[in-house]
Formats: C-alpha cells, sequence, structure tokens
C-alpha cells in the first residue's frame, strides 16, 4: 500500500528516489542550470591540485533530489520547512537514493505536520546529506 501525507504514520517511509550515475557531463549541465562553476567539480586538474582524486557532485545537485522527493510526495505547496547538512561528496559515476521516513505528527501554528528525516546515499552506502522536512497533510 502506498502511503501518502493523509495517511502516513511515525514508521513509514516515503518511496525512495534513485538518481544518476551521475556523469562528468551531469556535473557541467548542472553547472551551467545553477551558476556554480566551481573548478572542483568540472576540473580535474583544479580537483586533483586540491587533494582529491577527481571532481565530484555539487551538495546542491542532490539537496535538490532530496527535495524533490518530498515535493513528489507532499505536493510543493505541502512543504512548510526543509533543511539539509551535507556529510560526505558525491564521487563522479555514483548512483544517489534519497530516502525519508515519517517520525512524528507535529503541531505547529494550529497545523498538523509530518516531520521527516531524510538521507540521500551513494552506491557503498555512504551518507551524504540528512536532513528533515515538515510537510502539511494534505
Amino acid at each position: 500500500m502506498t502511503i501518502t501525507p493523509a495517511t502516513a504514520k511515525p514508521g513509514d517511509t516515503l518511496p525512495p528516489l534513485t538518481f544518476g550515475p551521475i556523469s562528468r557531463t551531469t556535473l557541467a549541465l548542472y553547472a551551467g542550470a545553477s551558476g556554480d562553476h566551481n573548478p572542483i567539480h568540472i576540473d580535474l586538474d583544479f580537483a586533483k591540485s586540491a587533494g582529491f582524486d577527481d571532481v565530484f557532485a555539487h551538495g546542491m545537485l542532490s539537496m535538490a533530489q532530496l527535495g524533490r522527493l518530498v515535493t513528489d510526495w507532499a505536493g510543493q505547496e505541502n512543504v512548510a520547512a526543509l533543511s539539509t547538512r551535507f556529510t560526505a561528496i558525491t564521487p563522479v559515476n555514483a548512483t544517489v537514493t534519497c530516502e525519508g521516513t515519517v517520525t512524528e505528527v507535529v503541531e505547529q501554528d494550529g497545523e498538523t505536520l509530518l516531520k521527516l528525516t531524510l538521507s540521500a546515499k551513494v552506491d557503498d552506502g555512504t551518507q551524504t546529506l540528512k536532513g528533515n522536512a515538515l510537510v502539511r497533510i494534505a
């Protein structure tokens, strides 16, 4: 059975969202779309001079997908808050899986909201983002 914000309860999980693998083309396109041309994400020589083996994905690329997980499930209009923290880099060629779990039902300013715990992990299980969201029960 698919859960919705109206039927969700603590312990329920959102359908996961997987994207990737993240290619160099993906990074170049994201740099152009976002305006984030930091060479650490697109210039191999620069990344190596900074001590990395390769370029790596923009953190905001994964954060956008984590936001997409929540908005696909609850609807953009029902997202009251979303916060994340970067915990590791996302390497080139990684596939990222975004997950969410309902942890609590809370009352805030006269609204009933679901508190979600969020995470993004790459293929080897490394968590690259963790976060929280509050969504209105539609």
